[in-house]
C-alpha cells in the first residue's frame, strides 16, 4: 500500500515521499498529512483481525497503536518499530461526572494510563519509528511537559539522543522530572512555549535534529489510533460526540482524521462530533472561530492558564483541528480556571485522576449542556489526556484551599492573586493519635 505526504491546502495538495525529512509543504508552507492509497477492504474482516489481536502476545499486537497497523502503513520494515506497549487505555463509566454535567451517561477514555502518563505516547511510537526509518540519531521537541516526557522515554528505548526545549518556569515538575530521568538534554528557554517551538523548528530545518512535535504528521498518525481503540472498546459503535482538550491541537486533529478514515472505509457507520475545549486564558482557536474572519488564527501572545499542558497561544495544528470539526459537525468552546478546577475534582470523585488540562472536557460538557449545544441523551466520550501525577501541586493546592490563578514563586510563594474557590475540597483532617477522637471524627 502506497503511503505519501500531502499538503492539506486545497489549492496546493503537493505530494512528498515519506522518505523525505519534511515537516511542512515545501511549495506553500502548509501542513502535511500522511495519506494512503487504501486498498479495497472488507470492514468486517478487518475488525475481526483487530479483535483477534487483543488476545495475541506478539509485541506489535500488544501495542494499542500497532495493533491497528493497517491504518498506519507508512513503515515497510516493522523491525524499526519502537513500542512501549502504549495505548490499551480504559474507557470508564463516570456516573458522578455524568450527574455533574447533566448527561444521562458519560464515558471517559483515560490516556493518562499510557507508559509516560499521557496521550503523547500513542504518537511517539510512530514518530520515533519514522525517525529510525530516516536514519535519525537525535530527536527534539518543544514542550509544556507531556511531549518532552514521551520523547525522552521513547528515544531512550530506541537508543537515540533526545533534546528537549522547555519554556522557563512554565512546566509542572512531575513532567520535568520525567525528561531528566530518561536522560534527555533539557534546555530551559527564556520565553514561552511558542518561542521554544520557533527555535526547535528552525534548528530542525538547519541541522540533523528530527522534530517530534505535532507538526510532524507521523506523530499524529499514532494518535489517531486513540479513537480506533475507543471504537473497538465500544464494540465498533460510534458515540455521538468525542470531547478533547485543545492546546497545540494535534490530538483533536488526529482524532478527526481517524474518525474520517474509518467512516470512509465503512468501519463505523457515523462520525462522532469532535468537540474541542480550551482554557479561557489560552483560547486562540475559540477566539478565531467566533471572530468575523475564521480563516486567520487569532494568536494569544501571552497565554494564561494553570492547565499548563494546553498553555499554547499559537497552536501549530489549528487548521487541521478546524478541518476535524468541519468533517464531523463539531464545536469549540472555552472554560474558566474555576470550571476546570471543579471539574477535575469531580472526575476524582469517580476514582479517576487526571491532570488539569484533561478536566476541560468535563467542564466543557457541563457548559455545553447548560447552553443547549449538547443534549443530555447524547452518548459522549471525553478524552482525558494526562495523569493526575503529572501535576500533583495543583491537586494539593486545590484541596488545601490555596489555588490561585496567578502566583509568583522565588523558592516560596511571594505573590498570589485571583483565588480559585475549592468548591469540592477534601483536605486532610488533623487529629491526635487517640482512638476515641478518631471514632468521633469518623462517626464510628
Amino acid at each position: 500500500m502506497r503511503a505519501f505526504l500531502q499538503c492539506i491546502e486545497a489549492d496546493c495538495q503537493s505530494v512528498f515521499d515519506v522518505g523525505e525529512k519534511v515537516y511542512v509543504c515545501e511549495r506553500c508552507g502548509g501542513l502535511l498529512d500522511v495519506n494512503y492509497d487504501f486498498a479495497e477492504i472488507d470492514p468486517q474482516q478487518l475488525k475481526t483481525v483487530w479483535d483477534g489481536r487483543r488476545a495475541s502476545l506478539e509485541p506489535l499486537d500488544i501495542s494499542g497503536v500497532w495493533r491497528f497497523r493497517e491504518m498506519i502503513p507508512f513503515v515497510s520494515d516493522l523491525s524499526l518499530v519502537t513500542t512501549m506497549f502504549e495505548g490499551n487505555t480504559p474507557v470508564y463509566t463516570a456516573p458522578r461526572c455524568a450527574e455533574y454535567t447533566g448527561l444521562k451517561r458519560l464515558l471517559l477514555k483515560h490516556q493518562g494510563l499510557n507508559p509516560t502518563g499521557s496521550f503523547k505516547d500513542n504518537g511517539m511510537t510512530t514518530g520515533i519509528t519514522q525517525a529510525r526509518a530516516l536514519g535519525a540519531r537525535v530527536v527534539a521537541c518543544a514542550s509544556t511537559g507531556n511531549t518532552s516526557a514521551s520523547v525522552a522515554a521513547y528515544a531512550a528505548r530506541a537508543g537515540m539522543t533526545a533534546v528537549i526545549f522547555i519554556p522557563g518556569g512554565q512546566i509542572a515538575y512531575g513532567k520535568l522530572s520525567q525528561s531528566l530521568e530518561y536522560g534527555a538534554k533539557t534546555l530551559q528557554i527564556e520565553g514561552d512555549f511558542d518561542e521554544a517551538m520557533r527555535l526547535v523548528l528552525e534548528l530542525s530545518r538547519e541541522t540533523d535534529l528530527y522534530l517530534l512535535n505535532s507538526i510532524n504528521a507521523f506523530r499524529l498518525e499514532g494518535q489517531k489510533t486513540i479513537v480506533i481503540e475507543m471504537f473497538q472498546q465500544l464494540g465498533w459503535r460510534a458515540p455521538d460526540r468525542v470531547v478533547v482538550p485543545g492546546g497545540n491541537l494535534g490530538n483533536s486533529s488526529a482524532i478527526g482524521k481517524g474518525i474520517k478514515e474509518l467512516y470512509d472505509l465503512g468501519i463505523i457507520d457515523k462520525m462522532p462530533m469532535v468537540t474541542i475545549i480550551q482554557a479561557h486564558g489560552s483560547n486562540p482557536l475559540y477566539r478565531t472561530l467566533v471572530s468575523s474572519d475564521a480563516s486567520k488564527l487569532i494568536r494569544v501572545p501571552h497565554p494564561k492558564t494553570l492547565a499548563t499542558a494546553i498553555k499554547i497561544g499559537n497552536p501549530v495544528s489549528w487548521q487541521k483541528a478546524v478541518r476535524a470539526m468541519d468533517w464531523t459537525r463539531g464545536w469549540c468552546d472555552e472554560v474558566t480556571e474555576q470550571e476546570i478546577a471543579d471539574a477535575k475534582a469531580i472526575i476524582g470523585r469517580d476514582g479517576i485522576g487526571c491532570e488539569p488540562a484533561s478536566a476541560t472536557t468535563v467542564a466543557g460538557i457541563r457548559k455545553l449542556i447548560e447552553i443547549g449545544e449538547i443534549d443530555k441523551d447524547e452518548e459522549v466520550v471525553a478524552i482525558l489526556t494526562g495523569n493526575l501525577l503529572k501535576d500533583p501541586d495543583y491537586t494539593i493546592n486545590y484541596h488545601l484551599d490555596s489555588l490561585y490563578e496567578k502566583a509568583t514563586y522565588r523558592n516560596e510563594l511571594i505573590e498570589k492573586k485571583d483565588k480559585i474557590r475549592s468548591t469540592f475540597a477534601n483536605p486532610p483532617i488533623k487529629t491526635r493519635a487517640d482512638k476515641e477522637e478518631i471514632k468521633q471524627l469518623l462517626n464510628l
